[in-house]
């Protein structure tokens, strides 16, 4: 909350945070822009890091991250359709107080649909590869439609869906917090149940249903979980690439273990410390230019997945 186009000491910040509304104009800095700012990236890289746990944990592959479901793309086509079906309706007025929550509740309502699909294959499908391949294809197909959508519209509304495919914590207010957290909390503490089974799970399904764990429900917890964590982030901040994927391997590089409980915890702490130094460098400090966040993820988090890659064995032990 200290850096930006105008810098202000830690002391101020301090004083600021704790001190009665003011009319200076730091005050209103921090306040208004700043601290919502640096919650919304904390609470974006927690929950981006947990999804992308869990998606490597259930499907136990390296490369899945938190929108292999497709649950970002259904939040995009929701998005897509407002700005850029409807936009001659909205206009200019897509990203005020009221286009914003527009967006959001159009997001939202794209990834609950995603969401309704995945679960209704789950209840009918066994084999966890088939789940992962179908929400792929999936989620290619709504990508097929958004990029339809594009080919037809008009530039102004094009412009607009670009800039929030590019991702942003800066456009969530003090009261949209509230809101994004309803969101992650529940999902987070569904989390925390699926902690014991997972660890089971990375042995493999056949040894734990010999612990008595329903394969079914752990999978409907999992994926109602990575939905909400990811589904919200998506509508409230626009798609950010890599952390999810990134993150936990960080972890494991760390930590050196797969007990999930430990790297639940560790993806907490390093995610939304990854997710607020990628917002500070994007806002550039000391400049008026802000880069979009998903290019300064993309810039941390292909490297890590380059990696991967390029060791030539499993990451995840077993």
């Amino acid at each position: 909350m200290a850096v930006g186009s105008v810098e202000i000491s830690f002391r101020n910040v301090l004083q600021i945070l704790i001190s009665p509304r003011t009319d200076s104009s730091e005050w209103y800095t921090i306040h208004i822009f700043r601290f919502p700012r640096a919650v919304t990236a904390l609470l974006a890289g927690i929950a981006l890091s947990v999804s992308g746990l869990q998606m490597q944990t259930v499907f136990r592959n390296p490369l899945a991250g938190p929108y292999v479901l497709g649950i970002s793309s259904g939040a995009s086509l929701g998005v897509a359709l407002v700005v850029i079906g409807f936009g001659g309706y909205f206009a200019g007025n897509v990203f005020s107080l009221s286009g914003s929550w527009l967006l959001i509740i159009a997001a939202c309502l794209g990834s609950a649909f995603v969401l309704v699909v995945i679960l209704a294959v789950s209840f009918r499908v066994r084999d966890v590869m088939t789940i992962l391949i179908l929400g792929i294809m999936f989620g290619s197909g709504i990508s097929a439609i958004i990029s339809i959508l594009q080919y037809f519209s008009a530039e102004s509304a094009l412009k607009a869906f670009v800039i929030w495919t590019m991702g942003s914590v800066s456009n969530v207010s003090k009261e949209q917090l509230i809101v994004l957290l309803a969101g992650i909390i529940p999902g987070i503490v569904i989390t925390v149940f699926t902690l014991k089974p997972s660890n089971a799970i990375l042995l493999g399904d056949n040894y734990a249903r010999t612990l008595g764990i329903n394969i079914r429900n752990y999978r409907v917890l999992v994926f109602l979980s990575t939905s909400l964590l990811t589904g919200t982030i998506t509508a409230f901040c626009g798609p950010i690439g890599f952390i999810g994927i990134a993150v936990p391997h960080i972890c494991r590089m760390i930590f050196q273990t797969s007990n999930q409980a430990t790297l639940f915890t560790a993806s907490i702490f390093v995610g939304s410390s990854l997710m607020l130094f990628s917002d500070i460098i994007s806002q550039m400090p000391g400049s008026e230019s802000i880069l979009p966040v998903n290019a300064v993820t993309s810039l941390i988090g292909i490297p890590v997945v380059v990696w991967i890659i390029l060791r030539r064995k499993k990451v995840i032990p077993s």
